[in-house]
Formats: structure tokens, sequence, C-alpha cells
């Protein structure tokens, strides 16, 4: 009997752990008309709620107050008890998210909901089961919000699928996450869940409105930007445009079995043929077979070898980051107004959503495409370069080149105040000149400089894919003068001063003490090297969920009921969060423990909690 109930336990167990729930879904999303049952009963079990924690945990907007004012601190496992409580019998409501504004790159200002702390565990619990289940659906074309993949796989799939594209159509959809039609995401979710329950608790998540000075705002459409469910929702409302493309690609992809060689191409052929073989069996070359042998390959290399406008000979390639889309074209201009038109109208009649007009455009080729930050085009080169076999070959033509705009670098420096750009009147000519960032000054010296060192370092690894990422080199000569002009301001002296007080070696190096010894904070200089690699675009790779079996992680800390303070079993703990390391001066004896750990989190007793709260209320 002991034996049969611990076997009984083991698979309980089994069934309860998250990961293995999660795991099981993504195994039955690639069965064709699969639909899924039961997974509102999910919501009961803890460990999700565990799970999902941890997650929030990572991040800095867990601290940001929600409508309600609470934030992650003060977790615990009778908090989550409570929340599953309301979700079993029901009378869980979502909470009105608080609505804030921040500023766009066009000036114009875009909304964000900030959903309280215990929708946003909820929510995340949902994601959970939402990605398990879509996740291994999706198509390979898609690139936002998306495990493994970013703005650079997406950028990456372009530079190697739109090979040899004539015209490009720049998608964008107006307004996009504000207009999704909550009946058609309902709908699209019903194809696969078959759980009303479930689906009950993502039309709350809908129709939970926002709070935006202190006034109710009702939501009838739209997801909102900040949630956790938005962009998963958003990746499910889409995928009906990637599946549409795909059929559409389908239908237009033209290729005949063979394609017939130009005539001009095979006149120059052989003529290049005759003059290597009379090269090669002239006993002594002369200047004139020589010459007749180079104007003969040139000529060659001058003709296309197929008709890039042979008539049958058509495709298309498609890619999507969120809302923004690009499609390839290989054909005529009117193609490309064709499909810009057939997708138009496939937004407005399948999903309500109406594509904008003044961003949606057609581009030659061969003019630069901004997508994602980037600039990219295909090159018309007739440039050559020898093979490893000796043969000369135009490598490029055909090619997809991705660029780094120069305004977005000049942009980012004149953002943060590193430099100033004055442009004289009479000649139009700009003069940029190094500025020092005041806003910096009150900082230690070290904590300036790797300032500087992350502000280069991650422009330089948005970028680094890009063909001309050396044309960084001008932005890190006037953003290395600017952090000198700004430990100058700071020291009251010049700037030769603070090269030869902290240069070393031509590298500048900070002093600083730690608790371990004196070390040094180098100024960047590693370089812009090119790089080709990022994240492998491939499709069979399954969401990878964390394991939690460390006893360090926040899961066991919070379950193993001993107060990281006093050192006391409690019934439960109570979890105490900062957003930054860098907020705690060792001011009590929480803060000095956090710093020890070094860890923005705390587990305690509830008897320290309070304590916590008194210290800081006494201050």
């Amino acid at each position: 009997m002991n034996q049969f109930q611990n076997r009984k336990d083991g698979v309980r167990d089994t069934m309860r752990n998250p990961i293995h729930v999660l795991k099981s879904l993504e195994e039955k999303a690639s069965v064709r008309n699969y639909k899924y049952e039961r997974l509102y009963r999910n919501l009961y079990n803890p460990e999700f709620y565990l799970l999902a924690y941890a997650n929030i945990a990572k991040s800095q907007g867990s601290m940001t107050q929600g409508a309600d004012g609470q934030t992650l601190d003060n977790m615990s496992l009778p908090r989550i008890n409570r929340i599953i409580e309301s979700i079993r019998n029901r009378t869980y409501q979502p909470k009105p998210a608080k609505r804030k504004y921040i500023p766009k790159k066009n000036g114009k200002m875009r909304p964000l909901g900030i959903t309280s702390t215990n929708d946003k565990l909820v929510q995340e619990v949902v994601r959970m089961m939402l990605e398990a289940i879509y996740e291994p659906t999706f198509s390979d074309y898609s690139h936002g919000f998306r495990p493994k993949r970013s703005c650079h796989t997406a950028l990456l799939q372009v530079k190697r699928m739109f090979t040899g594209v004539t015209w490009v159509v720049e998608g964008d959809i107006h307004a996009c996450f504000d207009n999704f039609d909550h009946h058609v995401l309902v709908e699209l979710l019903r194809k696969r869940i078959a759980d009303e329950a479930f689906i009950s608790l993502i039309w709350k998540f809908l129709k939970a409105g926002y709070m935006e000075q202190w006034e109710y705002n009702c939501t009838y459409s739209g997801v909102p930007q900040g949630s956790g469910i938005s962009p998963i929702c958003a990746n499910i409302y889409l995928s009906e445009l990637d599946e549409f493309m795909r059929e559409y690609k389908e239908k237009y992809d033209c290729e005949p079995e063979r394609r017939k060689t130009t005539k001009e191409y095979e006149r120059a052929s052989r003529r290049y043929r005759k003059a290597r073989k009379a090269l090669a069996d002239a006993e002594k070359s002369t200047p004139e077979l020589i010459r007749e042998f180079k104007d003969s390959r040139m000529e060659k290399m001058n003709q296309h070898y197929y008709n890039p406008f042979e008539e049958g000979y058509k495709k298309i390639q498609y890619n999507r980051y969120a809302d923004d889309f690009v499609i390839g074209v290989i054909g005529s201009k009117r193609d490309a107004e064709k499909i810009k038109e057939d997708v138009r109208i496939f937004l407005k009649e399948r999903l309500h959503l109406e594509m904008s007009e003044e961003k949606t455009e057609i581009t030659h080729a061969s003019k630069p495409v901004r997508y994602l930050g980037y600039d990219f085009k295909v090159m018309r080169s007739k440039s050559m370069k020898r093979c490893k076999n000796g043969d000369m070959k135009r490598v490029w033509n055909g090619k997809v080149f991705l660029y780094v705009p120069k305004e977005k670098w000049i942009k980012k420096a004149m953002e943060r105040g590193a430099i100033q750009v004055k442009r004289n009147k009479g000649t139009g000519k700009e003069t940029w000149r190094p500025m020092p960032r005041k806003d910096l000054m009150n900082r230690t010296d070290a904590d300036i400089v790797s300032t500087f060192n992350s502000e280069i370092r991650g422009l330089y690894n948005f970028y680094r894919i890009a063909e001309n990422v050396g044309v960084l080199h001008k932005y890190y000569y006037m953003v290395r003068y600017s952090m000198l002009k700004t430990l100058a301001g700071k020291h009251r002296t010049k700037v030769s001063a603070i090269k030869k007080r902290f240069m070393v070696d031509k590298v500048l190096r900070i002093p600083y003490d730690t608790t371990k010894g004196r070390k040094y904070c180098e100024f960047y200089h590693d370089g812009f090297k090119k790089h080709s690699d990022g994240y492998d675009n491939v499709s069979d790779v399954m969401p990878n969920y964390k394991k939690y079996d460390s006893r360090h992680t926040i899961i066991n800390r919070i379950k193993a009921g001993k107060c990281e303070i006093c050192g006391e079993q409690a019934e439960y703990l109570c979890m105490h969060h900062v957003r930054t390391l860098k907020s705690l001066k060792g001011r009590d004896i929480f803060e000095k423990k956090m710093l020890e750990m070094r860890r923005k989190s705390l587990a305690l007793c509830p008897d320290c909690f309070e304590l916590l709260h008194e210290t800081r209320e006494s201050r």
C-alpha cells in the first residue's frame, strides 16, 4: 500500500511540475487540428505561479506600481493562494491598467498599460501556456517577441532570402496594437483551445480597461502595450498575415524548369572562349591576344546571364517583426503594387486592420530601405572577384547589404549631449564639436567611464552585423572627447591633464577601490569589427524553459521557509524587493544583507518584514 501510495504521489508531483506541463503542451502543438482542453485547471497549481514569479522578478518593471498601488514587494505563498482561490471560484477580476505615455522616435507619444502585480503574475502563467501552444506553429518569417529570435535574426534572414529582389514593399499597420479586434482574436484562440473558462479569463484581460488621470476608460479593441500577454496575443493575431503571405507566395512564385540565357551573354561567352583558346594555343602571347582576352572577359562580365525581367519568372519573399513587415518582389512594379493592394484588402477584411498609407511604400531594391533601424539594399554591382578556382565572378551582384544609417548614430550622440552640431549659414557646412555632459559630472570617475562604455557597446552590439559598422569610429571619436571633457569639467582642469593622469599605454584607466582591492575601469578600446553571427533561425527549436533545481533560486528560497535575517523557520516567508542594488546604501541590517548577498530580493519572516517597514517609516 505504501509503495502504491509513493508511486501515486510521485506521478502527482511530476504532473504538478509546470516544466513538464509546458513540455506536454508543446508536444501536442504539432498535431494538426488538435484542440486543447482543461487548460484552466493549470491555474490552480501554485508551482506555475512560482515559476511566473521567478520570471517577472528579474525585471525592474516589477517594482512599478499598478493602479492598485501594489508592487512585487511582499510576495508570499499566502498571497499566491489567495489569487488561486479567486481563480478557482471564478471571482477573479483583473484591475484596470495604469496608463503612461512614453515618447516615440517620431515625436509622438506611445501609450503603455502598467498592470497590477497580481495581474502580472496571472498573465505570465497564461503567457507561458499560450507560448507553449502556439510557438511551434508560428511562421519562420516571424521574429518579434519570440524565444531565440530578435531584430538581428530578422535582418539576417532578409540578407539571406532577399537576394536578387527588384522591388520592396515596406509594410506598416496603423496603430496595430490598439486596433486588434477582440472578437477576431478570440475566434483565432478557439481554433486551438476548447476550454471556455480559459477563453473567458483572456476576455477579462482584454476588457479590463485602463485608468488615466484617475478616470476609468473601457477598452473595446486592442491589447495594452506593456501587459504580459500582449506580445503573444499580437503574434497569434498577426500569424494570420503570415499564413496569408505563405499561401500568396505559393500562388505567385513561378520559376521555369530551365531559364534561358540571353543572346548577348551567349555571344560574349563565345568570344571569351575563343580568345582564351587562342591565348592558350599561342606559342608566345602577344599584346593583341592579351588585350582581346581581357576585353572579351570584361564584355562577358558586363552581360546578364539571365534576363532579370524574364516572363514567367517571379518570386516574393516576406519578413515580419511585430507589426512591421517587408515584402521583396522579383517582378515588375505593377506586381509590387498588386501585392500591396492584396495585403491591404486582407488586413481590412479579415483582421480589421488599416495599413498606413504614409509609411507603406514601394521602393526599388537598389535604394536604401529602412527596416528595424538598419538600411538595406540589393547591390547592382559589376565588380568582380577572383574565386578559389581562379575564375572572375560578380559575387556581389544581387546580394543584400545592411548599413548603419548615418543619422542614427549622430542622433544618439546629440540626444545624450555628447556632441553639438552647428551649421554655417553662408556655406551650409556642418561643424561637430564634442561637449562635456553635465548630467554625469556628479558621479564618480569610474561611473562616468562605465556609462560611456555601456552606451558605446550598446550601439555597437546593435549594429555589429552592418557592412559599414566601421563608421562608428566617428561616433567613438566624438564620444571619447566628450568623456574626456566631462572628466576635465568635473576636476576643473584641462583634457591634456586628464590624459596625463589616467592614460596608460594609450588606454584610459580609472582606478577604483573594492573590498578585494584596487581595480581599474578601462575606456572602451576593442574596435568595431563586423560580425556575421546571430541566433540560429531554426524552426524546430522549442522554447527552453529554465529549471529551478538550484537551492539559490528565488523559488526555492521562498519555499524553504527560513528567514534570511533572523534564521528562524516560519510558516511562510514574505519577499522584499528593491528596484536596483545601486539604490542600497547599507543603512540598516536589511540593506547590508542584500549587499552582502548581491541580491535585489530578501526572504523574510512576517516579523522581520514588519520590522523592515517600521525601520523605513522611521527615517
